[in-house]
């Protein structure tokens, strides 16, 4: 079963056919919201809002061990996350679909393992690459059955938030190897890895990050709104033809 993880700009799957909301209960506590399940074309679905239905769940405070592990209850085998980010990169412009490959980490204080507490062995898992290149692959497959244009390859950087991040914050991430920021992208990619989920991630650029282009001097936020709602359209498109495959 394919399984969506909505993030801002992403609450609800227009195009999916409903067949169940579950109510999920977790050994982690409750994930952000009722799971909601049916289908996209023939393929079974279940979909879930990251922030909560409402988006009241700042990413710092999303349970994500309680999520990704409600998702492999109802029977997920295969996790793509969509999430907006800004732009540290030109060339990625507001509106542009971008399938990362590399993370780098710099949130803390965040439930990151299952694999912790009193008694708990202590448990490794490889991380050389984050991403699933066999998920990486049907997404880039999908986008070009879709004609829709994504860029293929990025390096992810996941802040703490809530609060966007200062210019100087933009200038280090770049030189530290980052194209993309965002807030949700860890512990996320982690704890799927550990329960043996496929997990890639489609990242929606909503803005250029502070200090870039027409956020030089302040990220335009009344601009953000109508950037997420016609590039999910885009997105939509994109997870109809992962379901075709």
């Amino acid at each position: 079963m394919l399984a969506i993880i909505g993030g801002s700009g992403l609450t609800k799957l227009a195009n999916l056919d409903v067949t169940q909301r579950k109510v999920a209960r977790t050994p982690y506590g409750e994930p952000s919201g009722p799971l909601t399940l049916g289908r996209i074309l023939e393929c079974e679905v279940v979909f879930l809002a990251r922030h909560g239905y409402g988006h009241t769940i700042a990413p710092h405070e999303v349970n994500y061990r309680a999520n990704l592990w409600a998702l492999r209850e109802a029977g997920a085998d295969r996790i793509v996350s969509v999430a907006s980010v800004g732009s540290i990169r030109k060339e990625h412009k507001p509106g542009s679909l971008v399938i990362p490959h590399q993370i780098v980490d710099y949130t803390w204080g965040r439930r990151s393992t299952f694999f912790d507490g009193a008694g708990s062995p202590v448990h490794h898992i490889d991380f050389t690459e984050p991403y699933s290149s066999t998920l990486r692959k049907a997404i880039l497959k999908a986008a070009a059955d879709a004609k829709e244009k994504v860029f293929d390859g990025s390096v992810y950087a996941a802040t703490q938030g809530p609060r966007l991040e200062t210019a100087a914050e933009i200038n280090r991430l770049e030189r530290d190897g980052a194209d993309l920021v965002g807030m949700t992208g860890m512990p996320e990619a982690t704890l799927a890895r550990e329960v043996g989920l496929e997990y890639a991630a489609i990242a929606v650029v909503a803005n250029y990050a502070a200090g870039r282009g027409d956020s030089a001097h302040a990220v335009p936020m009344d601009k953000i709104g109508a950037i997420l709602e016609e590039a999910m359209g885009r997105v939509r498109h994109i997870i109809e033809k992962v379901c075709e495959q």
